[in-house]
């Protein structure tokens, strides 16, 4: 039998100074909310990185669960706040798989219109401010100027530009107002010059190059198993997308492409929402070109109460899979148990894996390119 000896730690590894603790955030511009990663580094490179959360929690799953039914749709704004509509049709259609209720397909379309409008407005933000955290500032000013427009049209809908309370179970509070779909289809051919502007800044520029190449390289075997979504995993070359694979609103009724990436780096995720801008717009063209008549809301009532079940429901919001466990005990006009899958709690998982070996400079670019928003990690 062997016996060995216990080490004993000599000064010199009692008092390694080989490694450095940096705390960056919960106040840093380029953390996207309150969030703070303690950095462990050897010299410039980042040897392990811990994300900190929990900053701004309200505790919004326990406030549903007090809340009536359609109480909760103001709620689910109030999550992944620029992409409110994402969340608010994600939690409607969960709630009408589990009372199987069946929505006009009208209002399917309409979902769809302003599902798509909102992946270009968050994609807007995401490329905006992920160029300014790399050194580009003119592309932040452009992709705002073009934000600026969806946001109107939202307005011009349902009165309001961040947190849009935009759909009801059943279908929509309102329908369109006259030539709303006009001015939709206006922006669509607004925004498409817009693209090959950010482009023409962005994809070749040798900086851009720099930063984005092989950096934050993530196979697709790990995203899947870390359990990443939406462009993070479809950068990775995973071809999922629940717009195809699980479809809802109208999405199986148009024609559009998934991009997929092949290195699974930044660049590589870059280039997946940038064309995501423009199958959004195609999408958007053929749901207006084709809108139907009829209503825009189904048969309900007007106080919701579920028969007793659970369900599942997920939806391909901008940022990733989104997605609704509810629980009704078919007496209570309150779900019993209401439970959220963000995608960006769950795509937060890999940015550990992301910045290791990379310099602290690159930290800020890979917390960019998984595109979080704290209020959805924190809830």
């Amino acid at each position: 039998m062997t016996v060995q000896t216990p080490r004993v730690a000599t000064s010199a590894s009692a008092f390694d100074t080989n490694e450095l603790v940096l705390n960056m955030g919960p106040q840093h511009p380029s953390t996207h909310g309150v969030l703070r990663v303690v950095l462990r580094l050897d010299g410039e490179r980042v040897v392990h990185a811990d994300c900190v959360i929990g900053y701004i929690h309200r505790g919004v799953e326990k406030l549903c669960e007090n809340r009536d039914w359609t109480q909760i749709i103001l709620l689910t704004d109030r999550m992944d706040y620029v992409a409110a509509a994402s969340s608010n049709l994600g939690y409607c259609e969960a709630v009408e798989k589990l009372m199987q209720v069946e929505v006009p397909r009208r209002a399917r379309y309409i979902r769809t219109i302003l599902a798509e409008l909102q992946r270009i407005a968050s994609h807007c933000l995401w490329l905006g401010t992920h160029a300014m955290d790399i050194g580009a500032m003119t592309v932040l000013l452009y992709a705002f100027r073009e934000r600026e427009h969806v946001l109107d049209l939202f307005e011009e809908y349902c009165g309001a530009r961040l947190t849009y309370n935009s759909m009801r179970v059943g279908g929509l509070p309102l329908d369109i107002p006259s030539g709303w779909d006009k001015k939709v289809l206006a922006f669509c051919d607004l925004m498409e010059p817009k693209l090959e502007e950010y482009e023409q800044l962005l994809t070749n520029n040798r900086i851009w190059l720099q930063r984005t190449r092989n950096i934050g390289v993530i196979s697709g075997e790990e995203a899947t198993a870390i359990g990443l979504s939406g462009p993070p995993l479809r950068g990775s070359g995973v071809l999922r997308d629940l717009r195809k694979d699980e479809p809802n609103a109208a999405y199986e009724e148009f024609d559009f492409d998934i991009p997929l990436g092949t290195k699974g780096d930044t660049y590589d995720r870059y280039l997946i929402r940038m064309e995501e801008f423009r199958q959004s717009i195609r999408i958007i063209r053929q749901a207006i070109t084709g809108l139907p008549e009829g209503p825009v809301m189904g048969k309900v009532p007007r106080l919701l109460k579920p028969p007793a079940g659970e369900t599942y429901h997920a939806i391909e919001s901008p940022k990733g899979e989104i997605g609704y466990f509810l629980v009704s005990d078919g007496r209570s006009t309150n779900p019993y148990r209401f439970r959220v899958r963000p995608p960006s709690f769950c795509n937060l998982q890999a940015l550990s894996r992301l910045v290791k070996g990379h310099l602290v400079a690159d930290v800020v670019a890979l917390i960019g390119t998984i595109d979080i928003v704290l209020g959805e990690v924190d809830r």
